[in-house]
């Protein structure tokens, strides 16, 4: 087990950020009040990312009501609290940004009466009014299982929906929140291929955990069996002393091992490397896996040519929105909070 302390490998040594495209970014997320998961988590890709077109966004605060033990999010209640302008104002937000694909994520919501879910489906449906140029990419939680609640998240037609396993199936018990679980998060992941099986899903391995690399392989395994389509495996970095400590520094060619099994399993896309996270170059995922598998410099154009459309969109949605990206829209279409929460029983 390495010490709390020991230096990190060169290898996960990585520049600050910078750069024209993200000073104005990150200018542009403060001024239209957005929450980007990329800074809260200290993202070590998040120059890359946004300087790509690609952004992740939190929505329904930031009060998790589970406690897993790599994850730095604050556990609490947040006892029903939404702000039911939020899909507006996200939706209304992100249409005057350069980005060609957005990650909505949220925390679990398990004191709201369907997780959360109508709440993300309406964000991601604005949006695409807005922006249909955006490609959308939902990251969300197992909604305690409930299939229910699981068809209602995609009912916005996002053209990615992701739910992190995150850890081997030995390690659920002690890493994962009591209410989360190996075979709830392999059922999630297929409910989604099964009522759309045209959307793609994805899903998120840490390693450097506690894990072997023949359990590894055993998860994606299972993860194929799900007709997960894109994974993404990463190393874990522990967030502050209180959590779990990191086990292992996995190599780069390790890593490089994996992504190839992986894809001899039939994954559409595999992203392994010490510093991949689940959103990791997202955009390039989609087009190398959906719109040009197998065509690297068509990909690479594709990409170029996306985040040029993207750019005139964003001055076109800003001028129009001008004054009014913060204002909701009419009145009957904002969800009453009552309707949303989940009360204790008597």
């Amino acid at each position: 087990m390495t010490e709390r302390f020991s230096p990190k490998p060169a290898w996960l040594k990585v520049r600050a950020p910078g750069g024209e495209s993200f000073t104005h970014l990150k200018e542009m997320f403060r001024k239209l009040d957005l929450h980007t998961v990329c800074e809260e988590a200290r993202c070590p890709n998040m120059g890359e990312c946004w300087s790509e077109g690609t952004a992740t966004i939190m929505l329904l605060g930031d009060v998790c009501t589970r406690g897993c033990r790599f994850c730095a999010v604050t556990t609490g209640n947040p006892k029903g609290a939404v702000d039911v302008r939020e899909p507006e104002h996200v939706a209304r937000a992100l249409a005057q940004l350069e980005l060609q694909y957005v990650v909505l994520t949220m925390v679990d919501r398990d004191d709201l009466l369907d997780g959360g879910a109508s709440h993300v489906s309406r964000t991601v449906s604005r949006l695409k009014e807005l922006r249909p140029d955006m490609l959308v990419e939902t990251l969300l939680g197992d909604f305690a299982g409930n299939h229910d609640y699981v068809d209602i998240s995609t009912e916005g037609t996002p053209d990615v929906w992701a739910h992190n396993i995150e850890v081997v199936r030995r390690l659920q018990r002690t890493i994962r929140d009591v209410r989360c679980s190996y075979e709830q998060s392999l059922g999630v992941l297929a409910r989604v291929k099964e009522k759309n099986p045209s959307m793609l899903t994805k899903s998120s391995i840490m390693v450097g955990i506690g894990e072997t690399d023949e359990e590894v392989i055993e998860t994606m395994r299972d993860l194929r069996a799900a007709n997960v389509d894109l994974l993404t495996l990463g190393q874990y970095l522990r967030p502050t002393p209180k959590h779990a400590s990191v086990d292992r520094y996995v190599t780069p060619d390790a890593f490089e091992r994996f992504r190839e099994v992986g894809e001899s399993l039939g994954f559409s896309y595999v992203a392994s490397g010490p510093l991949v996270r689940s959103s990791y170059k997202a955009a390039e995922v989609f087009v190398r896996s959906f719109l040009r598998p197998g065509d690297t410099e068509g990909a690479k154009r594709a990409l170029e040519e996306r985040l040029v459309v993207a750019r005139e969109k964003a001055k076109e949605r800003g001028a129009e929105l001008s004054g009014s990206a913060l204002v909701a829209r009419e009145a009957q279409a904002i969800v009453s909070a009552e309707r949303l929460v989940r009360r204790a029983a008597g």
